[in-house]
């Protein structure tokens, strides 16, 4: 069952005197379940696509749909409730408020969008467990390391058990250590969890592990690797940028 659908989405910005389409005509389905990789250069538009999915940025034209419930339709007020009760979002420069101590940012979610059937207690509890930070969750975001604000904006993300997880560029500030372990962390609260997660990343090796990898240029998105470990090759790449 598809959770998320995208169809022939556009966004375009003016820049001076131009009007640059950073999202070109793209559409996409993503199974319930699925962890999605998009790469792409710097540019390419991937940052501003997760975005739209997510909710936090609205195209020109074309519709998505999570759960079946289309975003472009919703006013400002129904778009931050529903993002609230089913969209996580990791961003790459962590956003942690810098007067709020660890614990403070992780729970922001649960005030601006409290599920009162839903036991924040005992999923806390879990999530700081898997997150190794219970000894961090009194300090402030500037006595953590890179990787610890990262695993802390992990939590925020997760805090009211969203069905949807997108994240982007998790590992793009981190070294490889780092960049391993907050990798590892997001793969395990997936099944924790039991959610989709849609991934933009620079890195092969991190997206190496999603069950499909999709690459985007200059606003189009294509199909790079699916479940089956099909890899389009140069010369594909090629005739389907021809098409363009």
């Amino acid at each position: 069952m598809a959770i998320l659908e995208v169809s022939n989405v556009i966004k375009q910005y003016k820049q001076y005197d131009e009007i640059v389409t950073a999202v070109n005509r793209v559409s996409l389905k993503v199974e319930d379940g699925e962890f999605i990789a998009i790469m792409g250069p710097s540019g390419s538009g991937k940052s501003t696509l997760l975005h739209i999915c997510a909710g936090l940025d609205r195209p020109n034209s074309g519709s998505v749909r999570i759960r079946g419930n289309d975003l472009t339709d919703m006013s400002p007020d129904e778009l931050s409730r529903f993002r609230g009760i089913y969209v996580g979002f990791i961003f790459q420069k962590h956003n942690l408020i810098p007067q709020f101590t660890a614990l403070e940012n992780i729970l922001i979610p649960t005030v601006m969008c409290n599920k009162p059937d839903f036991s924040y207690e005992e999923h806390l509890k879990k999530l700081i467990s898997a997150l190794d930070i219970g000894d961090r969750l009194h300090h402030l975001p500037s006595e953590l390391s890179g990787g610890q604000q990262q695993r802390v904006a992990i939590a925020r993300a997760l805090i009211n058990r969203p069905q949807v997880l997108f994240a982007d560029e998790p590992t793009g500030n981190l070294d490889r250590e780092n960049a391993d372990e907050v990798l590892r962390l997001l793969l395990y609260t997936k099944e924790l969890i039991g959610q989709t997660l849609i991934m933009v990343t620079h890195d092969m090796s991190v997206a190496e592990h999603a069950d499909k990898i999709y690459k985007m240029e200059a606003g189009n998105l294509y199909l790079f690797r699916d479940e089956h470990g099909y890899r389009r090759n140069s010369y594909e790449e090629e005739a389907e940028r021809a098409k363009w």
